[in-house]
């Protein structure tokens, strides 16, 4: 039987998103500093949004995008081309028991933001939330 069998499904641990900070932390450093071996990595101006590490800890997802969006695709090529070499840099930075699995992923995250604005723009969409509104003032408390 699972120890805590209620925690299914309720979200990352505490652990997880402290692992995934560090690793987040970790990885923007190397970026930055230009610690890799890639020229064409290190030319690259690069935003690591968010790591997200499975309960195990061997497997680290890195969403990550290039500033101003261009070369997105390349961008996970070239991450997923110096893997190993990412990875050993993290492991010597961190005092991990296991150093995990990268996996590159881009960073929708804005584009997400840019669409939701674009939705609440919409005339129909802001008549309905001025309704709202007006409703939410008329309530008695």
């Amino acid at each position: 039987m699972a120890k805590n069998s209620s925690s299914r499904g309720s979200g990352p641990s505490q652990r997880q998103l402290r692992v995934g900070e560090l690793i987040r932390r970790a990885l923007s450093e190397i970026l930055q500093r230009g610690d890799l071996h890639d020229t064409e990595l290190n030319r690259l101006s690069i935003t690591v949004g968010e790591v997200r590490v499975t309960p195990d800890l061997r497997v680290a997802t890195v969403y990550a995008l290039p500033l101003g969006g261009t070369g997105k695709d390349a961008l996970i090529t070239l991450l997923a081309r110096n893997k190993w070499e990412i990875r050993n840099l993290i492991n010597k930075k961190l005092a991990l028991k296991h150093s995990p699995d990268l996996r590159f992923r881009l960073d929708e995250t804005f584009d997400r933001m840019d669409e939701t604005r674009r939705l609440l723009s919409q005339d129909a969409v802001r008549r309905d939330l001025e309704k709202v509104e007006d409703e939410s003032e008329e309530a008695p408390e």
